[in-house]
């Protein structure tokens, strides 16, 4: 019997979860104070999330997240709207944010300094931070969720195209092995005063 095969959207390696996983810890706490303060809902936040997970096309955490923004009261067909890449149901005051969060998904996790610069100046100081943050959050979640996802459907007998189980494994096991390093880094990073922040420095378009 042939196994049935899917494919990747988005593939990532070890390195880049790392990478995301170091800017993770103070980007929960900036959602987490942000759940109390309500800079932006939590349904602003729902549809930053929804609009990387769809970039990135990460199976468990669309089912998630589906499953989230459904108790906030974002309607089935906004979340399939989001998860499709449709903009019918973008606000406009959010526009720029979403924008940003798609672009931040197709940049791995590090936009042009530019693209955070104009979110600044449209969100400003206070709510910048939190856009970031929800995107920072998502994108770990996504690289993690994304290997989850194809050993998930291995077991269901469809295999995702190009993956293998040393790859999922590596990813699974790799990551949580990392866990401990990345949030050692993290503590340094803040300890110097470095932002939760980067940004690709090549200057071409």
């Amino acid at each position: 019997m042939t196994k049935k095969t899917v494919g990747f959207k988005r593939k990532f390696n070890l390195l880049e979860l790392y990478c995301a996983l170091v800017f993770l810890p103070r980007a929960v706490l900036t959602l987490a104070k942000n759940k109390k303060s309500q800079l932006l809902s939590d349904q602003f936040v729902e549809r930053l999330q929804l609009a990387v997970t769809e970039v990135n096309g990460c199976a468990a955490c669309s089912y998630q997240h589906t499953k989230m923004a459904l108790r906030q009261g974002i309607s089935d067909e906004e979340i399939n709207s989001f998860l499709a890449g449709d903009d019918r149901f973008v606000k406009p005051e959010e526009a720029k944010a979403i924008l940003f969060a798609q672009h931040f998904a197709e940049a791995k996790g590090k936009p042009k300094k530019y693209a955070f610069e104009s979110i600044l100046q449209e969100y400003g100081k206070e709510k910048a931070p939190v856009i970031l943050s929800a995107c920072q959050v998502m994108i770990a979640g996504n690289m993690y969720g994304i290997a989850f996802s194809a050993l998930q459907s291995r077991l269901k007998g469809k295999t995702y195209k190009g993956s293998h189980l040393f790859y999922e494994f590596g990813m699974l096991i790799g990551g949580i092995l990392c866990l401990p390093v990345a949030f050692v880094h993290a503590f340094l990073r803040s300890l110097i005063g470095l932002r939760n922040e980067r940004f690709d420095k090549n200057t071409a378009e």
